[in-house]
């Protein structure tokens, strides 16, 4: 039984890295599809729209 407890948990946790990883990429996928097309425009960042203010400023790294 602890034997099947233990294989338990580590399938788990292997499941939890793997899904982990995979989102993990796929930011650094769509993190480099966009500086390759602000390289390709030329722009120097990306605008995005305040909903409570209106004003546009450059999105952050984080966003």
């Amino acid at each position: 039984m602890p034997q099947l407890i233990f294989l338990l948990v580590l399938v788990v946790g292997g499941w939890l890295l793997y899904r982990r990883f995979v989102s993990d990429a796929q930011k650094l996928a769509n993190k480099s599809r966009q500086q390759e097309r602000e390289r390709e425009t030329g722009a120097i960042g990306t605008l995005v729209k305040d909903p409570v203010t209106g004003e546009y400023r450059v999105r952050r790294d984080d966003e």
